[in-house]
C-alpha cells in the first residue's frame, strides 16, 4: 500500500454529517463512512483520525459498526521488520458500496422504527 494524501472533510461533508447525526445516526459513525467512501481504496485508521478529527476509539468503534453491517472491510498490515512493532488497521469500502444505497438502507431503517412507534400509540390510545 503506498502512502497517499490524506482526505479532509469540506464544508458540504459537513452538512451531510450533521444530517445524519441529526437522524439519529452518531457523528462519528457518519463521518467515518464519510470519510472512508470519499478516499475510494485503503486508507489506514490514522488517516481517518486525520482526516475527520476523530479520536482513534471513535474510529475503531465506527469501523466496527461498519463492518458489521457490511459497509467496510478491514485488514491489517503487519510490519516488514522482523514483525517488530505493532500492526497496521487498513480500511477500505465493500466493493459495492454507495452512499446513495446506505441512505435507502439508512431509510428503511428510519420508517420502521416510525412503524413500530406509530403503533406503540395506536395500542397507547386503545388503552385510554
Amino acid at each position: 500500500m503506498e502512502r497517499k494524501e490524506i482526505y479532509v472533510l469540506n464544508e458540504q461533508d459537513k452538512k451531510i454529517v450533521q444530517l445524519f447525526n441529526r437522524l439519529g445516526m452518531p457523528k462519528h459513525l457518519a463521518k467515518t463512512l464519510l470519510y472512508i467512501s470519499q478516499v475510494g481504496g485503503e486508507c489506514y485508521s490514522e488517516d481517518i483520525q486525520w482526516g475527520t478529527d476523530l479520536l482513534q476509539p471513535d474510529v475503531s468503534i465506527a469501523m466496527q459498526e461498519l463492518c458489521k453491517r457490511g459497509w467496510a472491510e478491514k485488514s491489517i498490515q503487519k510490519k516488514k521488520k522482523m514483525g517488530k512493532g505493532r500492526p497496521r488497521d487498513i480500511y477500505k469500502t465493500t466493493k459495492d458500496l454507495r452512499l446513495s444505497d446506505i441512505v435507502k438502507a439508512f431509510d428503511q431503517e428510519k420508517r420502521e422504527e416510525f412503524e413500530n412507534a406509530r403503533k406503540k400509540i395506536s395500542e397507547l390510545q386503545k388503552l385510554l
